[in-house]
């Protein structure tokens, strides 16, 4: 049983709390700018590395999944551990940017923790259907 604390929700939130939100406070924060040629995507992945960002288009929808694994031991002069904590988890976006956008078309780059994307803009008016009619004779 989780008992209140005077600092916090839980006995457990100072203790953990740098620790545990780093991951859900600042994981994935987006901003989406439209430029002259298409729409450019900033999103904050601190702490995750290149190899665990996926991206992928499909039926018109951009999503980038990331993941991380993290690991803190702390060890007394002894070898005996005093604390330690690992973390695990994922974290997937969707963005919908039109059937006409090509896997070619989205450029991506990665550095300093900051995922960028350049999503060009594509025409999206369906053609106007033309109807041709056929004579009835008689």
């Amino acid at each position: 049983m989780l008992m209140p604390s005077i600092f916090g929700e839980n006995v457990f939130d100072d203790f953990m709390g740098s620790f545990g939100n780093r991951w859900t406070n600042n994981l994935m924060r987006t901003d989406v700018e439209e430029k002259e040629n298409g729409y450019e995507i900033t999103m904050d992945l601190p702490g995750v590395k290149k190899e665990d960002i996926h991206a992928e288009l499909k039926d018109g929808y951009l999503t980038i999944n990331a993941s991380s694994n993290s690991s803190k031991d702390e060890k007394d002069e002894e070898g005996n551990y005093i604390r330690r904590e690992r973390y695990s988890g994922s974290a997937s976006r969707r963005f919908y940017v039109g059937d006409a956008v090509t896997q070619e078309d989205v450029k991506a780059r990665f550095e300093d923790g900051t995922l960028k994307l350049l999503v060009p803009k594509r025409d999206t008016n369906p053609e106007v259907e033309q109807r041709q009619y056929i004579s009835i004779e008689g």
